[in-house]
C-alpha cells in the first residue's frame, strides 16, 4: 500500500518518536513536535508507538492512494477531506486506491499527523526514521516531502475495515487552546535570575516570535534580567529547556534542540505539555509558566498516555 503526495505546500516531513541513543555524539533526538498527537493517530491505525507517520506544518497538503489503505489524522489547526467529504480529525478512514486525502492549514494549531495502517516503511538512520532537516538525515532522503514522492507502508495489523471508523474521544485528547498554561520544573540556573525576574516569567504571558522552527521556539515578551553571567561553558541541553540569552528573551529548545547549549536555563518545560507549547500560534497564542515538580510532571505525562492506550483499547473491543 502506497500514498503519493499529489501537493506540499506548507513543510511535511516523515517522523517517529525520535532518535534516541545518539545525543552523546551530537546528534538531536527529532521526531514529532506533537508527541501525544502523533502517538494517537499511530494508535488509531493500529500501529506501534514508533511506526513512522507524515508531520504536517504551516501549509496544505494532498495525497493519492495508489491501493486500497486505512489512514488516521490528528492534531490541531487543519479541515480534512477524503475524496469527496469532509471529516474530523482523530479518526481513522477507510480510503479506496485513486481516492485523495487533504488536509487545508487554518489559523488556529500548527501541525497534524497523518499515519497509514502498517506504518511508513524507509530506511533507519541511526536506529529512526525521523528527518533531521539541518542534518539531512533521516524521513526522505533527510528533505521535506514534495509533489511526486511515494510513501510505502508495512502490512496493517488486521483487515482494513476493522480499522477504519475508530476515533479518539475527547476526553482522551491532549487540551488544545489558544492560551495555554505551561508547566516547567525550574533550574538548572534558575539562581542566575533575579527574584524578581522568575517572579516575571511566572507572571507574564509570552507570545512565540516568528522566528521559531523545530530547533526551539523564541518567546517574546517580558525581559528576563540576569545576576551576572549571561553565558556558560557549553553543557548538556534536552528539548523543554528554557535558555535565556542575554536579551532577556527565553528560547524554549523542541525536538531538534542541539545537545549542549551556552545560556543559563531559567527552567524546562515537562514532556507533558510541549505539545501544548508546539502548537502555539506565532505572534497570536498567549502562554502562562507555572512551576511544577519533577514527580508531579512523571505523572502527568503518565496519566495521559495511559487515558489514550486505554481508550484505544476500549475502541478495539468495542469492534
Amino acid at each position: 500500500m502506497s500514498l503519493e503526495v499529489i501537493e506540499a505546500n506548507g513543510l511535511a516531513t516523515i517522523q517517529d518518536s525520535g532518535r534516541r541513543g545518539w545525543r552523546r555524539f551530537g546528534v538531536p533526538v527529532s521526531g514529532a513536535m506533537d508527541i501525544l498527537a502523533f502517538h494517537a493517530a499511530n494508535s488509531l491505525a493500529d500501529n506501534s508507538s514508533n511506526q513512522a507517520a507524515i508531520e504536517i506544518g504551516l501549509g496544505d497538503i494532498t495525497f493519492r492512494a495508489l491501493h486500497d489503505c486505512v489512514v488516521a489524522v490528528t492534531g490541531v489547526g487543519y479541515d480534512l477531506s477524503i475524496y469527496i467529504w469532509d471529516f474530523p480529525l482523530w479518526s481513522s478512514y477507510y480510503m479506496r486506491a485513486g481516492w485523495t486525502v487533504r488536509l487545508n492549514k487554518l489559523d488556529s494549531g500548527m501541525c497534524a499527523y497523518l499515519a497509514i495502517a502498517g506504518g511508513i516503511q524507509i530506511p533507519q538512520v541511526l536506529d529512526s526514521r525521523s528527518t533531521y532537516l539541518r542534518g539531512r538525515i533521516g524521513g526522505f532522503n533527510g528533505r521535506q516531502l514534495q509533489a511526486g514522492d511515494v510513501l510505502k507502508s508495512g502490512t496493517p495489523s488486521h483487515p482494513l475495515t476493522e480499522l477504519a471508523a475508530r476515533t479518539l474521544p475527547e476526553e482522551a485528547r491532549p487540551v488544545y487552546t489558544n492560551n495555554p498554561v505551561v508547566d516547567v520544573i525550574m533550574g538548572p540556573q534558575e539562581k542566575y535570575f533575579t527574584p524578581e525576574s522568575t517572579a516575571t516569567f511566572m507572571s507574564q504571558e509570552y507570545t512565540v516570535s516568528t522566528t521559531s522552527d523545530r530547533m526551539g521556539y523564541r518567546l517574546e515578551g517580558a525581559t528576563l534580567k540576569h545576576r551576572g553571567k549571561t553565558e556558560l561553558i557549553s553543557e548538556g541541553m534536552t528539548m523543554g529547556a528554557i535558555q535565556v540569552p542575554s536579551n532577556g528573551q527565553p528560547i524554549v529548545m523542541m525536538v531538534d534542540s542541539p545537545t549542549t547549549g551556552g545560556y543559563p536555563k531559567i527552567g524546562t518545560v515537562i514532556r507533558a505539555d510541549l505539545p501544548l507549547l508546539a502548537q502555539c500560534v506565532p505572534n497570536k497564542s498567549k502562554i502562562h509558566f507555572r512551576k511544577t515538580t519533577a514527580a508531579k510532571a512523571q505523572k502527568k505525562y503518565r496519566e495521559l498516555m495511559s487515558s489514550l492506550e486505554r481508550i484505544v483499547e476500549e475502541e478495539e473491543q468495542g469492534n
